[in-house]
């Protein structure tokens, strides 16, 4: 599995925080939790990290991903009561748009969820 040692280490933060935090904040309090607590592992962060989106050559949006793990691990949190296709579509667009191959989706919701996903950039024709 791609990067299997850094998104273990999210996965083991995701859960940290969830145990203390619980459910029913917004998602920036989780997203600045896990910042917290990436930071405190040694572990790269950029939060909020604005990514263009390309088509045919001409910039025609840009997003901003919650969180960038050591520039190879694309972090989407969410605070719903239960993740949707429309979430994981929303990852899946993000790691498109990018050279990250590997993203996660953490949900912060009635129960601690996260799913991953794998895009190859040989698949993403880069």
């Amino acid at each position: 599995m791609e990067y299997e040692e850094i998104t273990r280490e999210i996965i083991r933060i995701f859960f940290k925080v969830y145990n203390i935090l619980g459910d029913g904040f917004l998602e920036r309090v989780y997203v600045g939790a896990m910042k917290v607590e990436l930071d405190r592992a040694e572990l790269r962060c950029v939060r909020e990290l604005p990514i263009k989106v390309n088509y045919e050559g001409v910039i025609v949006g840009e997003y901003f991903c919650d969180l960038l793990v050591e520039e190879k691990v694309l972090v989407e949190v969410k605070a719903v009561s239960c993740l949707s296709d429309k979430d994981e579509r929303q990852l899946r667009n993000y790691l498109k748009a990018t050279r990250v191959e590997v993203g996660l989706l953490m949900n912060f919701g009635d129960e601690a969820k996260f799913k991953r996903q794998y895009c190859s950039n040989e698949s993403k024709g880069v």
